[in-house]
């Protein structure tokens, strides 16, 4: 594994109870649990390609290597110092280039080179995941750059954002999200008017009786199969800490079955 030292503008952090090293700006935007739910729920096999659009810092490429070292996985973040940080966390891990890599790019406009590095001649990866920027639509815009890029966006809407995604999937591949619930009708729809079908909506319901303002939506690309609703996962308990079965999946890095 590889050290180097720690900037000061940057803090020291792990993600799976310790298993892996990760650095986040010490000032700005935040890494939230949503990165590591998206990557336990990524049905993935040994030896298939993985895209992460808005990669940020990187978490999720870390949670996936950890999970399967035989992944390839691409990032795509818009921000060079966040895109940066995020080679910096895979370098860290001893995660090498071949492996996992990410590119400086903006949707819906992805740099050319990428279908180059895709499993196939048609450019496409078997899985694409993506963690956009509509946390809470038409909420406030942040005073920190970075955080209002990773939070929200004005060029562009949410089924421009999802539409790139679909041109980007592998027939019979999986394409994986986290949403804010109330885009769950736009996102539907637009998955099924891009060629997507199979769709599972998977609630994530912050307590007990409480309302799930995030959900996971999955879709297979050319699927035939009926929209189905899942149980979905309850994240804390009334005491506010994490519920057993999210804890094991935050800590543990147990999957998370769609």
């Amino acid at each position: 594994m590889m050290h180097s030292s720690q900037p000061s503008h940057l803090r020291a952090g792990t993600l799976l109870n310790g298993r892996l090293r990760y650095e986040q700006f010490a000032q700005g935007y935040r890494t939230g649990i949503e990165p590591i739910l998206l990557a336990a729920a990524l049905p993935a096999r040994p030896g298939q390609t993985i895209l992460d659009i808005g990669c940020g810092a990187g978490p999720s490429l870390l949670c996936l290597t950890a999970r399967s070292p035989t992944l390839r996985c691409i990032g795509i973040e818009a921000d060079p110092a966040t895109a940066l940080l995020a080679r910096r966390n895979l370098r860290l891990n001893g995660i090498k280039r071949d492996q996992s890599h990410v590119l400086l790019g903006r949707v819906p406009s992805l740099p050319i080179r990428l279908r180059h590095m895709a499993p196939n001649a048609n450019g496409r990866f078997h899985h694409v995941i993506s963690n956009p920027p509509w946390y809470a639509p038409n909420g406030k815009v942040s005073p920190d750059a970075r955080r209002n890029l990773a939070l929200r966006t004005e060029h562009i809407t949410p089924e421009e954002w999802l539409t790139c995604l679909t041109k980007w999937v592998l027939p019979g591949g999986t394409l994986t999200t986290i949403l804010h619930s109330s885009l769950t009708d736009r996102a539907c729809m637009t998955l099924r008017q891009n060629g997507c079908g199979s769709i599972k909506l998977f609630p994530l319901w912050p307590r007990p009786q409480h309302e799930a303002k995030l959900i996971i939506l999955q879709a297979i690309f050319a699927g035939k199969a009926a929209f189905r609703m899942l149980p979905g996962l309850v994240l804390h308990t009334a005491q506010n800490s994490f519920t057993p079965e999210a804890d094991s999946i935050l800590r543990d890095g147990a999957p998370l079955t769609l």
